[in-house]
């Protein structure tokens, strides 16, 4: 009965840390994601710039697997080498060692202030970057928390002799300890946790320290199998060569250093006589040799990866534009109804992911629909960079002043098109998979609010859609009225909440705030649908004020309130 105490106990701060991992992730991810995104696509010029860029960014948000997943993105969509690519891999892998390098030393004194910090940031401030910073301070601290709390529980577990059997069984099969790591750190996500849980081991004499280097081998041939399988080829093995060349890098160093294990001990003991320093170094030292290794033949290699994985074109393939033709330059007209008709093929993409989006939050998802939304929405972001490439493409010495104005409309449907879809696609459905594993849930009437709110943005974006092929002032005007439908909405939100939401069920309180978020990002995606073809023809018919703020009152009068 003892031990089952005790491994329910290790089980729960286990999961503690990986949770702990998840927030500081999280918090950095929504609140500086969308910058570290942009400046990674445009500072990745060489493989030198690249594996500065992949180290500064995984240090930030403390995932590889992240990072290989936008590096991926990046080479598919064209916008990445594949030399850069792998070397912004080998960045990201030596930066996951620095978050593990400044917890081998003992910070648990500064838990509960972090978490402190951070509760009171993630209440006192409304939703963006400042509350993602609380979010990133509490993980720390519940990071710090469970690293203490499992050395404290490291002490009883040297008397449980089941425990302490497998431990010596993992000892005396190498391989099978190294597989074991691997399918971890692979169903955890996080080759961080993985490694800052065998310095424990190897902290409190639970594992020798050849075990713990061979766990850490396979900590980090697990965190790159993520990327190889969430990385979509449509048919396309191309689209695979970075995550499979990282995973090149990294079985090579693991063969090799499983080969020098033997002398691999004194190293690290020289190094540092402390047993989870000497983990935390072996881990740092192993992904900068390989990284040394690799970077002056990244070009040969990515030689090897281009014939094992070549391009194939899929006609079928929905990411391709399909009435785009550069044979048409010359033709205005032609270049116009082209263009245009690409932009509503967008829109039938969009409301298909808004179909799927409303399913995800049903009960009874299964998850699917977060997929294929995500495919929708990625396939809606390629087609415009498409349109806007197809178009800055054409000579403007042959547009008349009507063909540009129509060129430029295009553009901003298909641009605020574009932006609904990224509402949908990093917020809602990324709001709707933490509602899968979160504690609470959303009430029935909440559900069906929103699933009546995402139809009447559909609604909303059928009238856009005509209003695209056949410009109408009164229908301009009825969509652009829809913002003050859902400003109206947010605030009897808010209103909502605070004459019912209960402060003294935290699980309440947050379901209550996370819905509110929902409202706001449904609301934020329908202003794109309004800004996509309402304002532009409203603004053509002189009917659209520079701005909402009143004239400004003249010097010396009064202010409202004031007598």
């Amino acid at each position: 009965m003892r031990e089952i105490q005790i491994f329910i106990a290790f089980a729960g701060f286990v999961a503690l840390l990986l949770w702990g991992v998840r927030m500081v992730q999280a918090g950095v991810q929504r609140g500086f994601g969308k910058a570290l995104s942009a400046w990674m696509r445009t500072a990745m010029g060489t493989a030198h710039q690249a594996f500065a860029i992949g180290l500064l960014v995984t240090a930030a948000i403390q995932s590889s697997t992240a990072t290989g997943l936008l590096v991926s993105n990046f080479a598919v969509d064209g916008l990445v080498a594949l030399v850069p690519g792998l070397a912004a891999m080998l960045g990201a892998n030596v930066g996951t060692t620095l978050i593990v390098q400044v917890l081998s030393f003992n910070l648990s004194a500064l838990a509960p202030a972090l978490i402190l910090a951070g509760v009171w940031m993630y209440r006192h401030y409304d939703p963006g970057r400042r509350r993602d910073i609380g979010r990133v301070l509490v993980g720390l601290g519940l990071l710090l928390l469970s690293l203490q709390e499992l050395v404290a529980i490291f002490e009883p577990v040297k008397s449980a002799p089941s425990l302490l059997a497998a431990l010596e069984f993992l000892r005396q099969t190498p391989s099978l300890a190294l597989v074991a790591s691997v399918l971890i750190t692979w169903a955890s996500h996080s080759s961080v946790a993985v490694v800052i849980l065998i310095m424990s081991l190897a902290s409190n004499g639970l594992i020798d320290a050849e075990t713990a280097y061979i766990l850490v081998l396979g900590a980090n041939v697990g965190t790159a199998i993520n990327p190889i399988l969430e990385t979509t080829t449509d048919g396309n093995p191309a689209q695979r060569r970075v995550p499979v060349g990282n995973m090149g890098t990294r079985l090579a160093g693991c063969a090799v250093a499983l080969a020098l294990l033997p002398w691999s001990g004194q190293v690290m003991q020289f190094m540092s006589s402390d047993n989870a320093r000497a983990v935390a170094n072996f881990h740092l030292v192993f992904n900068v040799l390989v990284a040394l290794c690799f970077m002056p033949f990244l070009r040969h290699y990515s030689r090897l990866l281009q014939w094992l994985l070549p391009q194939k074109v899929n006609p079928d393939d929905p990411m391709r534009p399909r009435y785009l033709d550069n044979s048409s330059r010359g033709v205005p007209t032609i270049i116009v109804s082209q263009a245009k008709r690409e932009s509503l093929r967008m829109t039938d993409l969009l409301a298909e992911s808004l179909t799927l989006t409303r399913q995800s939050f049903a009960r009874s998802d299964d998850g699917v629909s977060i997929l294929k939304g995500r495919q929708l929405n990625q396939t809606i972001n390629q087609l415009y960079r498409a349109i806007s490439t197809f178009i800055a493409q054409q000579d403007r010495e042959i547009m008349g002043a009507e063909d540009e104005h129509a060129l430029k409309n295009i553009l901003t449907f298909s641009l605020n098109i574009t932006r609904a879809a990224g509402v949908s696609d990093a917020r809602l459905l990324n709001q709707s998979e933490l509602l899968r594993y979160a504690r609470w849930g959303l009430t029935p009437e909440q559900e069906s609010e929103l699933a009546d709110l995402l139809k009447r943005v559909q609604g909303n974006l059928r009238q856009a859609t005509a209003l695209f092929v056949s410009p109408d002032r009164d229908i301009a005007r009825e969509l652009a009225f829809e913002k003050d439908y859902f400003r109206a909405l947010e605030a009897r939100t808010i209103q909502r909440n605070l004459h019912h939401g209960d402060a003294a069920d935290p699980a309440a309180f947050e379901a209550s705030s996370f819905y509110l978020e929902i409202i706001g990002d449904i609301a934020d995606l329908n202003g794109y649908l309004v800004e996509a073809i309402a304002y532009p023809i409203l603004q053509d018919f002189g009917e659209l004020r520079p701005n909402r703020l009143q004239k400004a009152a003249p010097t010396g009068s009064r202010k409202p309130g004031h007598s």
